[in-house]
């Protein structure tokens, strides 16, 4: 192989990190494209709400403050869909990832339990779920506004 013609691991490997910083970097938290599909779907369909509420627990990306509902639009990989299953696939730096996954779903049980026993409705969908039927998470809301009566004040 010609001198220069491939890169030395050391500098491979720090390249390597710079990607990953970078697109690391790009993970939104808030704005998401399910966040952003769910709520489309849900003004167009009439319903008004608040997006990424900080006066409740948790922040949740549409929240319904006089039903006292709120939704959360949860990433497969970030949350940890089928995790059990899915865990093994993570080939690199698994403690890390393995802490981090566990640590956002510990999360979001401890945020469901403060909220229900804050008295509000908690809805979760997967991003796959918003991806594949919007209209179908839009009735799921809907039918929670409804069971949800207004809570006095």
């Amino acid at each position: 192989m010609a001198k220069g013609s491939s890169p030395r691991r050391g500098a491979h490997r720090i390249r390597d990190i710079e990607v990953i910083s970078y697109t690391m970097s790009r993970i939104r938290s808030t704005d998401t494209s399910i966040e952003l599909a769910l709520r489309r779907a849900l003004w167009k369909d009439g319903l008004r709400f608040r997006k990424n509420y900080r006066a409740v627990t948790g922040a949740p990306d549409v929240a319904f403050t006089r039903a006292k509902v709120a939704v959360f639009c949860d990433s497969s990989f970030w949350h940890g869909r089928d995790w059990g299953r899915r865990k093994r696939r993570i080939l690199s730096n698994r403690p890390y990832w393995w802490a981090k996954i566990g640590g956002n779903i510990a999360r979001d049980k401890r945020v469901n339990a403060t909220l229900t026993r804050e008295g509000w409705l908690v809805v979760r969908f997967w991003d796959i779920e918003i991806e594949q039927n919007v209209e179908h998470c839009v009735e799921q809301v809907r039918a929670a506004l409804i069971g949800a009566a207004p809570r006095a004040r």
